[in-house]
């Protein structure tokens, strides 16, 4: 386990460097100069050349790297020119109203897909099957800024039993929670039914039957067992998924989440904070991924840790 623990840090560090890379590279070829944005479009040239050489924009590309590199490290990505505060207290005051967020929509999406899947599972081959099947590919089908559109307009405006924006609630949570979890709802219940089905038809299945345990038995402590260890995997994928792309989501509800601060600090050209918020989200998701290989290990013992 120390081995292959080691392996897969060692390639999530070598994942980092090369998110953080890519950050560097596409900070520096948006339009823009962030001198001017900062100090408006009425400063004098010696301002803004004074301006340019305290950023660190006039030194070699090769040394603004290696500072970059040297700030992520260091967790010291600058101020934010907009708020006037620390660029990474900027990020990590925001990143838990996107945990938060992501968290209730893994709850909403496991609880519906594995509710589908097995569901499905359990009368294949019927219409309830089909329909959960239609189902999920219509959800699959549509984009999430037009979930979030149609449930704010039915929810909020029309039947106004649920709020539109943040407010601070757990109820204004349920909207934006529910607009990321819809699309994948299907895809869990279809990769569940899949898994019930194949795991139904093996051998140790028909023995414990023959042994005399119970169907419920059976189902839930050894069939839904082997059926979570691919599941698990998409899941970790998923939260990741959530955290890095719930962009669109914030900016409909207006929830105070790292999406949001990153549009704005994008508009602005607010860099620190970009590079911040772009930092965190990949450690965020790489990290995922670590603990998901570890819980595959752990849910199937069968896999062996040279191969995992």
């Amino acid at each position: 386990m120390t081995a292959f623990l080691g392996r897969r840090l060692a390639q999530a560090l070598l994942q980092i460097w090369g998110a953080i890379t890519i950050v560097f590279i596409a900070l520096r070829v948006l339009p823009g100069d962030p001198a001017e944005l900062i100090l408006g479009s009425q400063a004098t040239p010696e301002a803004l050349e004074t301006l340019r050489a305290q950023l660190g924009l006039r030194d070699p590309l090769i040394v603004q790297y290696f500072d970059h590199l040297r700030h992520v490290v260091t967790l010291d990505f600058g101020q934010s020119w907009r708020q006037g505060v620390s660029a990474l207290d900027a990020t990590m005051e925001r990143l838990g109203p996107t945990l938060t967020l992501s968290a209730w929509a893994m709850v909403i999406t496991i609880a519906l897909g594995f509710a589908a899947g097995s569901f499905a599972a359990r009368r294949a081959n019927t219409w309830a099957d089909h329909l959960v099947s239609v189902s999920s590919l219509v959800g699959q089908a549509l984009p999430p800024f037009w979930i979030g559109i149609m449930l704010s307009l039915i929810f909020a405006r029309w039947l106004q039993i649920l709020p539109s924006t943040a407010d601070g609630s757990m109820v204004s949570l349920l909207l934006p929670a529910l607009t990321l979890a819809l699309p994948f709802v299907g895809w869990l219940g279809r990769l569940v039914r899949t898994g019930i089905l194949e795991e139904m038809n093996q051998d140790y299945v028909r023995t414990a039957h023959a042994k005399g345990l119970s169907h419920r038995v059976v189902f839930y402590i050894h069939v839904l067992r082997n059926t979570l260890v691919p599941v698990v995997t998409m899941l970790g994928l998923l939260m990741g998924y959530f955290i890095a792309n719930g962009v669109i989501v914030e900016v409909i509800f207006a929830w105070p989440g790292i999406g949001s601060l990153l549009v704005d600090s994008i508009t602005f050209r607010d860099y620190a904070v970009v590079e911040a918020v772009l930092t965190v989200i990949t450690v965020c998701y790489i990290l995922l991924n670590l603990l998901v290989d570890v819980l595959y290990v752990y849910l199937d013992p069968r896999i062996q840790l040279e191969n995992a």
